[in-house]
């Protein structure tokens, strides 16, 4: 016997219990060079610590992946504090309007970085700090002592009107929404130690407010990691949730559309990188092994018991032996012929009970010495009264048997 196809799978399973293992005990990946400041991004340079941490806080937060085109439009979905963090993509004309009528709505807004165009729309910018000829990180101002803050590589600076004027037009045409709004009271949350503002807030009529924040990497999960950041960015968020509703992280401007991706790419990217995915594929692997193993049969085949059906010879059999254990042979003969009688007509069924007439015609009908011997027989067997009942049911049914092999109707298929 060749053990040939269970060495092979006994091969495949080590194979695949040996990739499982690999998986599970890889090396980790390297830092994530993607720069976006996204909330759905886990890596050192994403945002997910901020989304998170406000929902384990109990405060509402979600993430938007369609386009603000219909910001104050949509009632049902209007945020209480809308989040920009230094998105790759800017904001349309139409969005920034839309934007600015949500601020005069009474919307609060906050921009990290260019914000997609609205640092712009307030008349400031986010500007390189630069000491001599190269870009240097410089410390910010504690709002509380003991506060282990990151340095800023960014800080506000109000742009020139020239410029500004510039980019309105290039940007928003005629329209004169972005032209800065005149804001009736500006507040400085954040300053670096030498007075440069970090983090400003503008309040407008209607109780509109935008905060602008310079640096995005205040938001990222490193930061927030490594440094007090979020003591001092979680009571700016908190402090307009508080008093408007939830906070809604703008995810289409950072390259998350919901047209962006399908949801079988998501799924499957989401299976590569997370723990709980890769349970997932390990699970399916065992399972594929599984049915493997199970779908081959082992050694050699089992023997079952045998069935077949009875031959027309062992059905008469066993009617001959009923009718002769009621002691009425006479019976079982006439019922035999008329067996015969019934099979070998046509329609199935027959007028009369003149079996012995019948038997006349079927000799006269049969072609071949045997089968006239077997018919006549028959007739013998019916007109005899007497005798061994067993050994007369039995030959009446051996003789019937032999005329239908002489006379039962021919299919091609007999003939080969």
């Amino acid at each position: 016997m060749s053990y040939r196809l269970e060495i092979g799978l006994i091969v495949l399973v080590g194979a695949v219990l040996s990739i499982v293992v690999w998986a599970a005990n890889r090396a980790p990946e390297p830092p994530s060079a993607d720069l976006r400041a996204s909330t759905l991004l886990s890596g050192p340079n994403g945002s997910k610590a901020v989304h998170e941490v406000l929902i384990r806080l109990g405060h509402p937060s979600q993430r938007r992946r369609t386009a603000l085109f219909t910001l104050v439009d949509d009632a049902a979905r209007r945020p209480g504090l809308l989040a920009i963090l230094d998105p790759p993509i800017w904001l349309q004309a139409a969005e920034l309007e839309q934007v600015m009528l949500f601020v005069k709505g009474g919307g609060a807004v906050l921009a990290a970085g260019d914000g997609g165009g609205i640092t712009d729309c307030t008349g400031w910018e986010a500007a390189r700090v630069e000491e001599g000829f190269r870009v240097a990180r410089v410390p910010v101002r504690s709002p509380r002592p003991g506060l282990r803050l990151p340095r800023v590589l960014t800080i506000l600076k109000r742009m020139p009107a020239r410029r500004l004027e510039g980019l309105v037009k290039r940007r928003l045409g005629e329209s004169d929404l972005c032209r800065p709004l005149t804001p009736r009271a500006t507040d400085t949350l954040l300053a670096t130690t030498d007075g440069r503002p970090v983090a400003l807030r503008f309040r407008y009529r209607g109780d509109g407010t935008i905060t602008l924040v310079a640096d995005a990497d205040w938001f990222r999960n490193q930061v927030w990691r490594d440094t007090d950041a979020p003591y001092v960015v979680l009571p700016l968020l908190i402090d307009q949730m508080a008093r408007r509703g939830r906070v809604v992280w703008d995810e289409y401007h950072q390259g998350f559309g919901q047209e962006s991706q399908s949801m079988a790419a998501l799924t499957w990217d989401w299976t590569l990188r997370s723990p709980a995915g890769w349970a997932i594929l390990q699970l399916v692997a065992v399972g594929l092994v599984w049915l493997a193993v199970t779908a081959v049969r082992f050694g050699p085949p089992r023997s079952v018991i045998a069935r077949r059906r009875r031959s027309a010879l062992e059905h008469l059999e066993a009617l001959a032996a009923g009718l002769e254990s009621a002691s009425d042979s006479d019976t079982a003969v006439q019922r035999i012929v008329a067996g015969l009688r019934r099979r070998l007509s046509r329609a199935g069924h027959v007028g009369s009970t003149d079996l012995s007439g019948w038997l006349e015609a079927l000799e006269l009908a049969t072609t071949t010495p045997r089968g006239r011997g077997s018919v006549r027989r028959l007739r013998h067997l019916i007109i005899q009264r007497g005798g061994a009942p067993q050994e007369r049911t039995l030959d009446a049914a051996q003789a019937v048997e032999d005329v239908w092999e002489e006379l039962r109707p021919r299919t091609p298929r007999d003939a080969f």
